[in-house]
Formats: structure tokens, C-alpha cells, sequence
């Protein structure tokens, strides 16, 4: 059979209790499609990069599926009914991961310790963008040379006529 990962996004004022309940029902929409869900999590309330149906958050929560494609498409038209459900993604894969997925691993702190442009904890001290000057106190600003194909002014577009020459409305005479 097909294997999946499966990724749906919860309404935030939903409880986490409920998602578990979707978990379980979609999970029997799977198992009575003659299909097996091998892992499911719940990632837990996370914050959206958009609003979604006036949402800021969402509940996510996973399943790797081995299922025949008719169950999986069962599954999709469920969610799609449900009001409690925003978004969710399916995808096929060719082989399911046994570990926890990334987002349930726990991350530890010395990993992340040095994330460039010095951001504390253990990196080099800040400071590298504050009013563009030097150690000794001289501006940074460096003009960028000239490259190669650089170009003059832009030629007149098709259809624009010449701009007139301005006359000079100083000089003549006053009568």
C-alpha cells in the first residue's frame, strides 16, 4: 500500500482534548478503509504565519499513514466537511520516518548557540550595524565602483517625443 504523511491544522479555540478526538475519528476513517495509521502527534498550539479564517493559531497535529488511496481520500473529505478543521496537507513519501518527526524532538540549547551576526549567548558581542562607523570612529560607507555594463540614461521610450528645450527667460529684453 501507499504510505503518507498527513498534516491537518485544528481552529485554536478548540481544546487539545478535541484534537485528540479528530485524531482518533480520522484515525478510524483510516482503519475502516482497510489502511493503519504507524504514528500520529500533536505538535500543540502554534502560532500562523497568516490568519487563516480569522485564526492566529492553530493545533497542528501529524499521521504517518499506510493506506490504500480510497481511504486517504475518505479521510480528506471528512476533514474538508469539518468545521473544526482549517487547513490540512497529505503527501505521498516512500517510506515513513520511525523517529519522532521535527518538530518532537527536543532541541537543546547548545546547538543553537551561535546563529551569526553575534546574537548573544555565547556568540561574538553586538553592534555590527549600529550608525555605520568604524572602530576609529570614520564613517563605513563605501560607494560601490562602476561594473562592467553599467549605463548611462535610459533612451526615450517608443511613443515619447522629445522634451522641448526650455527657454531662457532671463536674458531679452523688457519692453
Amino acid at each position: 500500500m501507499p504510505l503518507y504523511e498527513h498534516t491537518f491544522l485544528a481552529r485554536q479555540d478548540v481544546t487539545q482534548a478535541q484534537v485528540e478526538a479528530l485524531m482518533k475519528e480520522f484515525q478510524g476513517v483510516i482503519e475502516e478503509g482497510n489502511g493503519k495509521v504507524t504514528k500520529q502527534e500533536y505538535w500543540g498550539l502554534k502560532n500562523l504565519a497568516f490568519k487563516i479564517k480569522k485564526n492566529r493559531k492553530a493545533h497542528y497535529a501529524f499521521f504517518n499513514i499506510d493506506a490504500p488511496p480510497a481511504a486517504v481520500a475518505e479521510m480528506e473529505r471528512r476533514m474538508g466537511i469539518n468545521t473544526d478543521v482549517m487547513r490540512f496537507m497529505t503527501v505521498r513519501v516512500e517510506e515513513l520516518e520511525t523517529e519522532p518527526s521535527v518538530q518532537m524532538r527536543k532541541q537543546d540549547r547548545d546547538e543553537r548557540g551561535d546563529r551569526g551576526f553575534g546574537g548573544g549567548r555565547g556568540g561574538p558581542p553586538r553592534g555590527g550595524f549600529g550608525g555605520g562607523r568604524d572602530r576609529d570612529g570614520g564613517s563605513t560607507f563605501r560607494s560601490r565602483p562602476p561594473r562592467d555594463g553599467d549605463r548611462g540614461p535610459r533612451p526615450p521610450r517608443d511613443g515619447d517625443a522629445p522634451k522641448p528645450a526650455r527657454r531662457d527667460t532671463t536674458t531679452g529684453s523688457e519692453g
